[in-house]
């Protein structure tokens, strides 16, 4: 079921929560659940400026904050994914047998669609069309689709026509049901599944309403006093102590299974003896990121791999790995901190060209920088077999990376 997609005043908080909208089957049993995000847990509709952060802070915090067993059990969860999301599959969760993906009828139909979805389909993810409205347009999306809700506010009952839909292998869901004669009617027509008021209205999972915002002063000073060739330890432990959210996902890695030692680490002087700076340059960054308001894991995941990727490709390319490192990871910091660009950097203590890298792709950083963007965009056309290889194999062991890097991190 779809809402009001109203432009939310200011920037999206971090109070934001989810709702839950159940979907049934023909005999009334509940089956699935859409997500919907809302900006807090009073907010009957969803209200957002910006599509792709909706979807990551309302997958965020169904999948990795409460986790969907707990939140659905065996049921499987609908959610909504705007355009960009379709082609970049690091922002794709895993449970791929649990997920629905839902795409939006304002989505142009064309060639490149179709192969997304193909592309969707073939990593084991479901899909269904939402408001879906048959012409001769849509009608290729019958071949590469599981699911078409119908919206029945539009086309009441009797003025369906579904012979069409007879035809392909896609289940029909009725959506905006909001009574049970409505119900009756759609059963006996040969709908799979039912949503709407009939059956239950949207639940806000007050759970997941909280305030995810930490000292971003602080933050930024962390980044600083990382980015130097000799931090001081002392000097960073007083600026960890000025993030209290930090301290704690620091404390928990670094007492996690994969690095604990023969003592509790108990103090963030501890964690900093125990790690060691390089390792602290990275865990403490992809932390701090991660805890902010405006990030989400989703959005970690793909900005640490492009990291890492920017780190391998240094020792080719004569460059400093710790530099590319941050040059990669600063390359979405505006969006991971909700700042701009341009700001941040005027905070950070970088050397003029590694800023001249990040704002304008200049210089040799900024050529690393081009090279994996254009691996993102798969638009490598013009470069050599032999490159294209390397970068896929490097993309391999960073997203490995990556993503352990996370787990532990949450």
């Amino acid at each position: 079921m779809k809402e009001s997609n109203a432009t939310e005043v200011g920037s999206m908080s971090s109070d934001y929560c989810i709702a839950l909208q159940p979907i049934c089957n023909a005999k009334m049993q509940h089956v699935a659940d859409e997500l919907l995000y809302r900006s807090n847990h009073l907010a009957r509709s969803s209200h957002f400026v910006d599509p792709m952060q909706a979807t990551a802070r309302a997958l965020n915090a169904a999948v990795y904050e409460i986790g969907l067993d707990k939140l659905i059990g065996q049921r499987s969860l609908f959610f909504n994914a705007p355009r960009e999301w379709l082609s970049q599959k690091e922002l794709l969760p895993e449970h791929q047998d649990r997920l629905i993906i839902e795409v939006q009828n304002s989505m142009r139909v064309d060639s490149g669609l179709v192969q997304e979805l193909k592309a969707l389909k073939e990593q084991g993810y479901a899909v269904a069309l939402d408001y879906f409205e048959l012409n001769d347009a849509t009608r290729p999306l019958l071949e590469v689709v599981d699911i078409v809700k119908i919206d029945l506010l539009t086309l009441p009952p009797e003025k369906l026509q579904l012979d069409a839909f007879h035809d392909s292998k896609v289940k029909l869901l009725a959506e905006r049901v909001e009574d049970l004669a409505t119900f009756n009617k759609c059963r006996e027509l040969g709908f799979h599944f039912f949503q709407g008021f009939f059956f239950a209205k949207p639940q806000a999972i007050r759970e997941t309403s909280k305030n995810r915002g930490s000292n971003r002063t602080a933050q930024v000073r962390i980044l600083a006093e990382l980015q130097k060739e000799e931090p001081d330890y002392e000097h960073l432990e007083e600026l960890l102590a000025q993030d209290p959210q930090l301290c704690v996902l620091l404390l928990k890695y670094t007492n996690s299974a994969m690095n604990r030692g023969r003592e509790e680490i108990t103090s963030i002087s501890q964690a900093l003896k125990r790690l060691g700076m390089e390792r602290m340059r990275s865990i403490v960054t992809t932390l701090m990121l991660a805890s902010n308001s405006p990030c989400s894991r989703l959005m970690m995941l793909l900005t640490l791999t492009k990291a890492a990727m920017c780190q391998q490709l240094a020792k080719g390319m004569k460059l400093d790995e710790r530099s590319a490192f941050m040059v990669g990871l600063l390359s979405k910091v505006d969006v991971l901190m909700g700042e701009k660009l341009a700001v941040l950097l005027q905070q950070l203590p970088l050397e003029k060209h590694l800023v001249a890298a990040l704002l304008r792709r200049e210089g040799p950083y900024g050529k690393m920088l081009r090279l994996v963007e254009a691996f993102e965009r798969g638009s490598l056309a013009s470069k050599s077999p032999k490159l294209t290889q390397r970068l896929n194999a490097i993309y391999m062991e960073c997203r490995g990376w990556s993503t352990e890097i996370l787990d532990q991190a949450s």
